[in-house]
């Protein structure tokens, strides 16, 4: 994919694991739903630069210094969470999905590509943060999950220490959610800090990503039971 200009330039080793993943997408797509996007340009455009449109963002690149701990909640294929270890081996990350079937695919790739700085977990994002392994543990937590902000705010925050980020990816239709999203930071002691859109290559459309930071220690009430979020968002 030489067409497109990386967020950060990739190294040979990066652009060629980055197409294993891909390979292994497709193969495993054949017998699992894993992805609507199977065209090449497509998935390099709207999977894999999507996923790393975030290390442009400062308080991403802030983290990755530090070599944070990150997790990708509902990663489902992998996304945004596998791309950004192939290119922070610094940092480490847990992809956390609900479906098995989903994680024995990240187990198979991560085993593939060599990918010491990953650990994959099978759980609800919910039930997980009750986990004293995984709540408030981490510097960085990530979504591309399909949910309103306020609903992901509820589901990512819980993993996060004092003073971590989060980064929520959205479509171009942030404007409508900003109003929920800044409630549900109210409640859950986070703060909204960066909203930035940026235009896919190729004219595949826009993108934003909402970065929120974590300013004092979580409410135990939160995250609610598996479900209610989504039925009764903050």
């Amino acid at each position: 994919m030489d067409e497109i200009a990386w967020p950060r330039p990739l190294t040979e080793r990066q652009l060629t694991q980055l197409e294993q993943y891909r390979q292994l997408l497709l193969t495993w797509n054949e017998r699992m739903n894993l992805t609507s996007i199977t065209d090449e340009t497509q998935v390099y455009v709207k999977h894999f630069y999507d996923s790393l449109a975030v290390l442009s963002i400062p308080l991403w690149s802030t983290a990755a210094k530090r070599g944070g701990q990150v997790i990708d909640i509902g990663t489902g294929a992998g996304f945004p969470g596998l791309p950004l270890a192939i290119v922070e081996q610094g940092m480490n990350f847990v992809l956390c999905d609900s479906l098995q079937k989903r994680v024995t695919f990240l187990e198979a790739v991560v085993q593939e590509l060599g990918l010491q700085n990953v650990r994959c977990v099978h759980a609800r994002s919910e039930d997980l943060a009750r986990d004293l392994e995984y709540r408030g543990q981490f510097d960085v937590v990530v979504s591309r999950a399909v949910a309103r902000l306020n609903i992901l705010m509820e589901l990512m925050c819980p993993f996060l220490r004092l003073h971590g980020v989060g980064f929520s990816y959205k479509g171009p239709g942030f404007d409508d959610e900003r109003a929920d999203g800044m409630r549900a930071a109210k409640k859950l002691h986070a703060k909204i800090q960066a909203v930035d859109t940026y235009t896919l290559p190729l004219d595949m459309g826009a993108r934003t990503i909402v970065a929120f930071e974590q300013m004092s220690s979580l409410p135990h009430t939160y995250p609610r039971k598996a479900g209610i979020p989504q039925r009764k968002p903050l």
